[in-house]
């Protein structure tokens, strides 16, 4: 399809659940016979209230809520897509606080990807008697979600005040965004003063569409929102803006030729220096979260089925085909979840637990193996340094009980500050949170890797022994 048409809505939320429905339905039937493909809704779109307790406990679970179950029945009848600009999301493990989720609904009803608020809005001015603390009633999330694939392009996922955070919006365009989402409930203030600008600026510097639905006017005596729910072409041009009506909504086309001229002709990707700088995202989500699921299971083990050998690797079995080297005591494989390129594993054929846990004999052959793996690794990804590191316990942050070295070849920026590293590979492999902040590579792109990589090994061990002669 060379053009998708969006709608982009406009509404003025208040405490009661059932007219904001109300209007998200109309809005929803109104959209789709215009021909919308996609429907953006904003922030607070199922409810806003003037006070803490209320906001607490009007929240629902994703799965079993009632307001969520009623927006995935409308964009299974109307066969349309639905971007849930933020939902209250009841946290049950702790119910003192909830979190701020936008939700992506596909035309089956089903939800595709939810994303929790990564910035709160914490504002206290004493002097002026402002205090909005979002941090009072609300959790930040933990992931930034990998672009979502839909019918009008690859989205990118946030919510309002994540706009003033350019790190988060340019990570997701790095990552293949072609539309980034900004549903809001900008205060009147600071819309007045920025939203235009900081949303056009988003567009121009990621070269993405933008999309912007918002809340507009006063939901109560203690707030009112700036409405300008916004659609910015990746040029920074402004095709849609719904001024302070409420409710309403602007159908825009967003062509792909566009975005394709724009990247084409002024072509800043490739013109990123990223031998001086990068950036680095250090928790990154592509699935679902396992409370956003019907039916989920957790492995930390490829999910294909594989055949033939394995090894034992504490309390999972690593298939042999993913094992590049074998010496007479010690192992080398690939790894499920990888840190930076090129992160491999080294671990003792027996399964022990501690370093001091091994031999004498056995500590000599996994510290050589250790070595010549590192030497492969910085051959292979032309690099002159390696973090190479043993998470020897669980207090230090092991997680699977077999020892094991991570080698990690380095490149000069590949962490804003080098010592990041550590705290991401802390995380890499949170078995015990049951969402791991690294998507897992399938079956076949290990063993493609392993492949390659025992027959450099070979090469190299040839001709160290040519050397040698």
């Amino acid at each position: 399809m060379n053009s998708n048409k969006i709608a982009v809505c406009q509404m003025t939320s208040v405490a009661d659940k059932g007219k904001n429905l109300s209007v998200v339905s109309k809005l929803v039937n109104d959209a789709a016979k215009d021909g919308a493909q996609m429907i953006f809704f904003p922030e607070a779109c199922d409810y806003i209230c003037d006070n803490k307790n209320d906001i607490v406990k009007f929240a629902e679970p994703i799965l079993t809520g009632e307001i969520v179950n009623k927006y995935k029945q409308l964009a299974a009848k109307y066969k349309v897509w639905l971007s849930m600009g933020g939902v209250h999301e009841k946290d049950e493990s702790k119910p003192d606080k909830m979190f701020n989720t936008h939700l992506i609904i596909n035309d089956s009803g089903d939800i595709v990807q939810a994303y929790r608020k990564l910035h709160l809005f914490d504002v206290e001015i004493p002097e002026r008697n402002v205090r909005l603390k979002e941090s009072d009633f609300s959790h930040a999330g933990g992931h930034v979600v990998t672009p979502v694939d839909t019918p009008v392009g690859k989205i990118g996922m946030a919510i309002c005040y994540d706009m003033r955070f350019p790190e988060l919006s340019t990570a997701l365009s790095i990552m293949g965004a072609q539309m980034l989402t900004y549903p809001s409930a900008f205060t009147y203030t600071t819309g007045e003063a920025h939203w235009h600008i900081l949303l056009r600026s988003r567009a121009i510097e990621n070269q993405c569409y933008v999309v912007a639905a918002a809340q507009t006017g006063h939901h109560n005596a203690k707030r009112r929102s700036y409405g300008h729910a916004l659609c910015v072409n990746p040029w920074g041009e402004v095709l849609a803006d719904c001024g302070e009506e409420s409710p309403s909504y602007k159908i825009v086309d967003v062509p792909n030729e566009e975005l394709v001229r724009v990247r084409r002709n002024m072509p800043v990707f490739q013109h990123r220096r990223r031998d001086i700088y990068s950036l680095y995202t250090l928790s990154l989500r592509k699935d679902l979260l396992p409370v956003h699921m019907q039916h989920s299971s957790i492995s930390d083990a490829p999910r294909e089925r594989h055949d033939g050998p394995t090894h034992v690797f504490g309390q999972v079995q690593i298939p042999d085909k993913c094992v590049f080297f074998k010496s007479k005591l010690s192992y080398a494989f690939v790894n499920l979840r990888c840190v930076i390129p090129g992160h491999v594993l080294v671990a003792p054929l027996r399964l022990a637990e501690r370093n001091e846990d091994l031999s004498e004999e056995e500590a000599d052959d996994f510290y050589r193996t250790i070595r010549l793996v590192q030497k492969l690794m910085e051959k292979v990804h032309g690099t002159r340094s390696c973090t190479v590191t043993i998470q020897d316990g669980p207090d230090a942050g092991q997680t699977i009980k077999h020892l094991h070295c991570h080698i990690m070849p380095r490149k000069k920026g590949d962490f804003i500050e080098n010592d990041l590293i550590y705290l991401e590979l802390a995380k890499h492999d949170q078995l015990k949170s049951g969402h791991p902040s690294k998507p897992a590579r399938t079956l076949q792109e290990m063993e493609t890797e392993a492949d390659f990589l025992r027959k450099e090994i070979q090469k190299m061990l040839q001709s160290d022994n040519d050397l040698n002669r």
